[in-house]
């Protein structure tokens, strides 16, 4: 089963290493680790994207919770969250009806052309991992030059929040 992990961790060199060491160490798989720092310039959130039993996971978080850059742990997907991430994807675009195809999928994706060449668009998208992955997709017919994806980022719904 997949879950997410949000992790407040000191800001400091190595607290990223240290956590995909445990990771690594144990022969648990990172699907997805975006980072960056908070509001608060200490700290810093980091998002996981792992697999496994809830036997697994808890036995992550545990593991996790021992370190001592972790200032808080929170799984999102135990209850109400949004995820988001981000796509960036470069599209040879050369002809007038390749133009005009490439524009047309990424309005109905909702994204935004952020670059434009002779020979090329680059599109901007963000949304859920689904919505990327059909993006892509849709886009079978056209020559796919570079993707590059921001992982998930995730926050939790409601009054449920991660903070010290």
């Amino acid at each position: 089963m997949r879950h997410i992990i949000s992790i407040l961790i000191e800001n400091e060199a190595g607290a990223l290493s240290r956590v995909a060491g445990l990771f690594s160490a144990r022969g648990y798989n990172i699907e997805s680790l975006t980072v960056a720092p908070t509001e608060d310039g200490s700290l810093s959130r980091m998002t996981i994207v792992t697999t496994g039993t809830d036997r697994v996971i808890e036995q992550i978080t545990k593991q996790l919770n021992k370190l001592v850059d972790v200032v808080k742990l929170m799984e999102l997907s135990e209850g109400p969250h949004i995820e988001r991430e981000m796509l960036l994807i470069k599209v040879k675009a050369a002809t007038m009806d390749q133009r005009e195809d490439v524009k047309r999928l990424a309005d109905i994706f909702r994204g935004r052309i952020i670059d434009v060449t002779s020979a090329t668009y680059t599109i901007e998208l963000t949304g859920s991992g689904n919505k990327l992955d059909s993006f892509i997709e849709s886009l079978s017919e056209h020559k796919i030059l570079e993707t590059v994806r921001s992982g998930v980022s995730g926050i939790a719904r409601g009054d449920r929040s991660l903070h010290i």
